[in-house]
């Protein structure tokens, strides 16, 4: 099986140009090798670098970034957001929990790459992200964003909390172990980069067991989902 999956990763023709860049902070030898080839897959050259040396990501452009998940993460990711020029980089993690995710949400954590490192796994996330990192979406696409989701759900009021998967102009993915059924009408309430706290509306459109999933249609009706679409699409027009 390892065998197929590595075949799977065909070295770019040296003729092809290199359209992005991600950096890859302070990662052990095994998952620099493994993520550099499946970057590589989508025409992404990747950047080495320690964490001393991340100030660079405040004085070089990079579409990426990726980063082992922790309190060590936090001076790297900080450096990026406020560089204009990264400010909208895609920023993947490595490793943690999304709890630890959570404590870093105000950099806007893209994905997580959980270990150990899988490449078959790995391949896949990239292979969903990179038309981001690359740029060449469509217009609203869906945006990967990791961050806290306080929900409200049913005529009972009930209130619990869930972390977002991907965010659209017109409705979220997100992730918990209260079960939902579809239809059910909600509230949703969250926080993203420049965004600040936002409500709106909506109901569950479908759910995901398998891996306690669940996505919310917002509310059409609802003036206060704008915000949200202004905040996606400046996003990826950024």
């Amino acid at each position: 099986m390892e065998n197929t999956l590595g075949n799977s990763l065909v070295p770019l023709p040296p003729s092809r140009k290199f359209s992005a860049r991600a950096a890859l902070v302070d990662l052990h030898e095994n998952s620099r090798v493994l993520l550099s080839e499946c970057f590589r897959q989508f025409g992404i050259d990747s950047v080495t670098m320690t964490g001393e040396k991340a100030e660079r990501l405040s004085s070089e452009k990079f579409e990426a970034c990726v980063v082992h998940v922790g309190s060590k993460a936090a001076p790297v990711l900080e450096s990026a957001r406020r560089s204009r020029s990264n400010s909208r980089m895609v920023i993947y993690g490595l490793g943690g929990t999304i709890k630890d995710a959570m404590n870093l949400s105000q950099f806007g954590i893209n994905a997580i790459f959980h270990e150990p490192l899988e490449r078959s796994s790995a391949l896949k996330l990239v292979r969903s992200t990179q038309m981001l990192v690359l740029h060449e979406f469509r217009r609203y696409a869906r945006v990967p964003v990791i961050t806290q989701v306080s929900v409200i759900a049913g005529s009972n009021h009930r209130q619990f909390e869930a972390s977002s998967v991907e965010i659209s102009s017109g409705g979220m993915s997100l992730k918990c172990a209260q079960e939902v059924a579809p239809g059910l009408p909600v509230e949703v309430s969250f926080a993203l980069l420049t965004l600040p706290r936002v409500w709106v509306r909506g109901n569950v459109s479908w759910i995901k067991a398998s891996d306690k999933s669940f996505g919310v249609r917002f509310d059409r009706g609802d003036e206060r989902r704008k915000k949200v679409k202004e905040w996606v699409e400046s996003y990826l027009e950024s």
